[in-house]
């Protein structure tokens, strides 16, 4: 157990120096929720407020709303991001030491994903630190209360990536694919608007947002920022980073997996 815990502080520690020697990834990763924030929400504030909706007990401005949305898009990018750097660390050959270690591969692919929800959770309480400041306040417990939420929605969005990164075979192909999955995916969700407003619009799309898994992580996210469990958008995050977790495990199988079929990093984990 020792072992597996030094591996586990390894791969964080090496997750968290590279976040902190690339002092533009963290700078990037809140830009991108303030300027929806700052820009975005203060300008349709008065357009697009928000009726009484759980779990808001009263009417709330629009960046009250946005803001778990934003947040989860925090962790999507980084979840994207952590994918990046496998297909990176597989291209260089760092990937290789990695996989020959004596742990079970299924725990190696974990504690990279952990590394990363740890990384993800700095950039996530910064932003709603600095929302505060913006006057986008939620109750003091909320804070406490969402970090589970945030470590599943993390794990889950971490999931997804890896098997994105199983099937890519070179750098360059990574950012195409990547507009094929996250604007989707955060576009098509609760993130920036209520689901009945996307159901007055169109019953289709409305029907896309409720099987997106990202709609759940951002719900399971809000409610729990005002102290309120959501079970539905519980099990859907739950099942979704066993189902992805699982099919991760596979894919970095180079008995059985993608990775293995195509020739990298075949053999590396014999």
């Amino acid at each position: 157990m020792a072992g597996y815990g030094v591996c586990l502080a390894g791969i964080v520690n090496r997750e968290l120096l590279r976040f902190v020697q690339q002092k533009e990834r963290f700078l990037s990763a809140l830009v991108r929720p303030l300027v929806w924030l700052f820009i975005f929400a203060a300008g349709f504030r008065s357009v697009l407020g928000v009726s009484i909706i759980p779990p808001y007990e009263t009417y709330v401005l629009y960046e009250v709303y946005v803001t778990p949305g934003l947040a989860v898009m925090i962790q999507l990018f980084n979840g994207m991001q952590s994918s990046l750097s496998m297909v990176y660390d597989r291209e260089v050959g760092s990937m290789r030491v990695l996989l020959t270690s004596p742990f079970p591969r299924w725990y190696l692919l974990l504690s990279k994903l952990v590394a990363g929800v740890v990384v993800s959770l700095a950039q996530v309480y910064v932003f709603l630190a600095i929302a505060r400041l913006w006057e986008v306040e939620m109750p003091p417990v909320g804070y406490l209360a969402a970090l589970p939420a945030f470590i599943l929605t993390g794990l889950m969005l971490g999931s997804i990536g890896l098997v994105i990164s199983s099937m890519i075979r070179q750098l360059e192909n990574f950012a195409s694919v990547m507009n094929f999955v996250i604007f989707p995916m955060f576009f098509a969700s609760s993130a920036l608007y209520p689901l009945w407003r996307v159901r007055d619009a169109s019953e289709t799309l409305y029907m896309v947002c409720m099987i997106n898994p990202f709609t759940h992580a951002v719900e399971l996210v809000r409610n729990a920022l005002y102290g309120v469990f959501e079970p539905v958008s519980f099990a859907v995050v739950l099942g979704t980073t066993i189902v992805f977790f699982a099919l991760a495990v596979v894919a970095y199988d180079p008995g059985r997996g993608i990775m293995g079929r195509r020739g990298g990093p075949k053999g590396e984990a014999a």
